[in-house]
């Protein structure tokens, strides 16, 4: 029997992130959204292109949380999306309360999930899905450090004109301005980064990495980045599916990992079929961990803020 993964939120995130993991074929998938006839459009668009791209999977549109009963993953990613000038932060009160309700609808028609969520503020909005949800930790887990690090990985590639593929980098942190790239574990071909850039080029990437989504936002005018976010998911998805038990960096519930007590927060972690299955910790310096609990800080105000 084919695993069930449900979108909530048909906008651009959802829509692609659908559209990319029925390509793959990893599951069937159920699209929700309170909008009538958005999702069962797009749901049903995407299902007339199975026969060309070739896959078998189901795709179902719906307003209904009854159809996302017994679900194996749910992908949160309504809300009101980030408009030029506005930080992630500014759409904390608004997108909790969307947050809050549409939790509490997966957790009574599907309280086996896994839960990814990718609303924005994230690390906040992870926190209260966390909270709201009752889930054990490994069960909810916030999609940030893949996106992040892809972006740092793209300006690294796009410097030195390399392969993306021969690029890896190590992104800690929260989802937003206070995250740390990490160029000392950042690697191309398996050699460092700074054996490869100076100070000043590397330090103007993570800054790039650092507003990558407000550089989108500021271009589209209109909406936000949705192809790499959801590639970020989709990445997410299939190391579960597969139970593939690879190193990804999340953001999850930290109990003292990395200096971290009570918050979201971006680090390494294995990810599985039983979700996060540990926190990767490797050893930071005093200037990376000052880094790390300024970005801390920045998440912990975001949460408290949430008054919950």
């Amino acid at each position: 029997m084919r695993r069930k993964i449900t979108v909530v939120g048909a906008g651009n995130v959802g829509a692609t992130t659908a559209h990319m993991i029925a390509e793959r074929g990893l599951a069937d998938i159920v699209l929700i959204d309170i909008v009538e006839g958005l999702p069962q459009g797009k749901g049903l668009d995407l299902q007339e292109a199975a026969p060309i791209l070739g896959f078998d999977t189901r795709v179902v549109g719906t307003n209904d949380y009854r159809d996302a009963a017994d679900s194996d993953i749910v992908i949160i990613t309504a809300g009101v999306p980030r408009k030029p000038g506005m930080s992630r932060s500014d759409l904390l009160q608004t997108n909790a309360a969307i947050v809050r309700d549409v939790v509490e609808k997966v957790v009574a028609v599907a309280p086996q999930a896994i839960l990814i969520m990718v609303t924005n503020p994230l690390d906040a909005m992870a926190y209260l899905a966390y909270r709201v949800s009752r889930f054990p930790r490994e069960r909810v887990i916030g999609m940030a450090g893949v996106l992040d690090s892809a972006r740092f990985r793209t300006f690294i590639a796009l410097e030195l004109g390399v392969s993306v593929e021969n690029v890896h980098a190590f992104v800690l942190g929260g989802h937003g301005d206070e995250m740390v790239p990490l160029p000392r574990y950042s690697t191309v071909a398996g050699v460092p980064l700074p054996h490869l850039l100076p100070k000043e080029r590397i330090e103007a990437l993570i800054e790039r990495t650092r507003r990558g989504g407000g550089e989108i936002v500021d271009l589209l005018k209109t909406g936000s980045a949705f192809y790499a976010p959801a590639a970020a998911i989709l990445e997410m998805v299939d190391a579960i599916v597969h139970d593939r038990h690879k190193i990804l960096p999340c953001s999850v519930y930290c109990d003292g990992e990395y200096g971290a007590q009570g918050v979201f927060l971006g680090v390494p972690v294995v990810l599985g079929a039983r979700g996060v299955e540990r926190i990767f910790q490797v050893e930071l310096t005093a200037e990376e961990q000052a880094a790390l609990n300024r970005s801390i800080q920045a998440v912990r105000e975001l949460i408290e803020a949430l008054g919950i």
